[in-house]
C-alpha cells in the first residue's frame, strides 16, 4: 500500500544523480565563459596599449573641395548656356555665351583705327622721301647760286680798278655791283631753302613718332576688344560638376555676376577639426581611418596633409577678445587637412560636405616627441 501511494523507489536515484551533473555543466560554462572574457580582455587591453591609446578621432570632419564661382568678365545679355545642373565638365569647356555684336563693333573700330594711323606713319615716310629730294634740289640750286655768286664778286673785283682810272665807265660797275648783290641774295634765299627743307623733315619725323604712338594705342585697343570679345565666352578654369546654376538665357548679366560653380570632386580632402588637446601628437604624414556616414561599413583611407596656422576661432568673423575680464576657457578646435587616399570609384561617391569620422594614428610621433621633451628639458 505504501509503495502504491508513495513516489516509484527508482524515480528517486534519478534526480539526485542528475542534480550535481547538471551544476557541474554549468560551473564548467561560466568557468569557459569567465576565461573567454579574459581573453578578450587581455586581447582589448594590449590593441588599447598598442594601437588604441594613440588614437585620436573627431566626428567634426567633413569633405570639402576648393570650388570655383564662374563669372563673366563683360557685361551683357546671355545667349548661350551650354550646360545644365549637376553637368561635368573639363577645364577650358565653354559654359556660357554672352552678346557679342558690341565688342565686334569695337574690335572693328579698333582695327580701322590702326589702319588709319598705319597710312598716316606711310604718307609720313613717303613726305621724308619728297622732302629728302627737295634738299637735294635746294643744295643744287644752293650750289649754282654760290657759283654765280663767286663769279659776280670776281666780276666787281676786277672792273674796279679799271673804272677808277676810267678804263671802264662807273655804270658798268654799277650793273656788275648790283648783279653780285642779286648773286648773294639768291645764294641766301637758297641756304634758306636747304634749312627749311631740313627742318620740315624733323617736323615729319616727329609726326610719324606721333602716328607710330598713335598706333600702338589702337593696337592695344584692338588687343582689348579682341580680348573683350573672347570673354563673351565664359569658360571653366577647372574639372569638375557643375552646381548652384543660376544663369539663364536673356539674362543680363554684369562682371563678377554669380552664374554658376563648378566643384572640383575627383579633388574632394577632408577637413577635420581635433580639438587642442588632441594634436599634439599629431604629425604631417600619419595615416588617418576615415568612416563617412554615407558608406556605412566602408573604411577609407587617408594621411595628415598639413595644419591650419591657428584655430578656428582667429578666423571668425569676430574673433574673441579674452581679455575683457569675464574669461571662460573653452577647448578649442584645430582644423586639420587630411588627403584622401582612395580611388575613381569611391571619389565618384565622396561629394563636399558630407559628414565623416576621422581617427588619426599618431604612433609615428613618439620619436619626436621625445626629441621635443629633450630639447625642453636641456634648456
Amino acid at each position: 500500500m505504501s509503495t502504491t501511494a508513495g513516489a516509484p523507489p527508482h524515480e528517486v536515484p534519478q534526480d539526485s544523480a542528475a542534480s550535481p551533473t547538471r551544476r557541474s555543466g554549468r560551473r564548467l560554462f561560466l568557468i569557459v565563459l569567465g576565461i573567454i572574457a579574459l581573453i578578450l580582455a587581455g586581447i582589448w587591453l594590449a590593441r588599447w596599449w598598442t594601437v588604441g591609446r594613440f588614437i585620436e578621432s573627431t566626428d567634426d570632419a567633413y569633405l570639402q573641395a576648393d570650388s570655383v564661382t564662374v563669372a563673366p568678365k563683360v557685361s551683357g545679355y546671355v545667349t548661350d548656356v551650354y550646360v545644365g545642373d549637376n553637368a561635368t565638365v573639363k577645364a577650358g569647356d565653354p559654359l556660357v555665351r554672352l552678346d557679342t555684336r558690341q565688342y565686334q563693333v569695337a574690335l572693328d573700330q579698333a582695327q580701322a583705327t590702326i589702319a588709319a594711323r598705319a597710312a598716316d606713319i606711310q604718307r609720313a615716310q613717303a613726305d621724308i622721301l619728297q622732302q629728302h629730294a627737295n634738299i637735294e634740289q635746294a643744295k643744287a640750286q644752293q650750289q649754282v647760286a654760290r657759283v654765280s655768286a663767286q663769279h659776280a664778286r670776281d666780276e666787281v673785283q676786277r672792273y674796279a680798278p679799271l673804272a677808277a682810272t676810267g678804263a671802264e665807265t662807273s655804270e658798268r660797275l654799277s650793273e656788275l655791283t648790283s648783279t653780285r648783290d642779286q648773286a648773294l641774295a639768291t645764294l641766301a634765299a637758297n641756304g634758306a631753302a636747304v634749312d627749311a627743307a631740313e627742318t620740315q623733315i624733323a617736323a615729319t619725323t616727329a609726326q610719324i613718332a606721333q602716328a607710330r604712338a598713335q598706333l600702338e594705342a589702337a593696337e592695344a585697343s584692338a588687343r582689348q576688344a579682341h580680348l573683350d570679345l573672347q570673354d563673351t565666352v565664359v569658360r571653366s578654369a577647372l574639372a569638375g560638376k557643375v552646381g548652384d546654376r543660376s544663369v539663364r538665357v536673356g539674362q543680363y548679366v554684369q562682371p563678377g555676376t554669380r552664374m554658376l560653380s563648378v566643384v572640383p570632386v575627383q579633388s574632394t580632402y577632408l577637413t577635420a577639426n581635433f580639438k587642442e588637446t588632441q594634436v599634439g601628437h599629431m604629425r604631417v604624414g600619419q595615416p588617418v581611418i576615415l568612416h563617412v556616414d554615407a558608406l556605412p561599413g566602408t573604411d577609407l583611407h587617408g594621411v595628415v596633409d598639413s595644419f591650419a596656422p591657428g584655430t578656428g576661432a582667429q578666423f571668425a568673423l569676430l574673433p574673441p577678445e579674452n581679455a575683457t575680464g569675464n574669461f571662460t576657457k573653452i577647448v578649442q578646435r584645430i582644423p586639420v587637412r587630411i588627403r584622401l587616399e582612395t580611388g575613381p570609384e569611391t571619389r565618384s561617391v565622396l561629394l563636399p560636405g558630407l559628414s565623416v569620422t576621422a581617427d588619426v594614428d599618431t604612433r609615428s610621433s613618439r620619436e619626436g616627441d621625445q626629441r621635443i621633451k629633450a630639447e625642453n628639458d636641456h634648456g
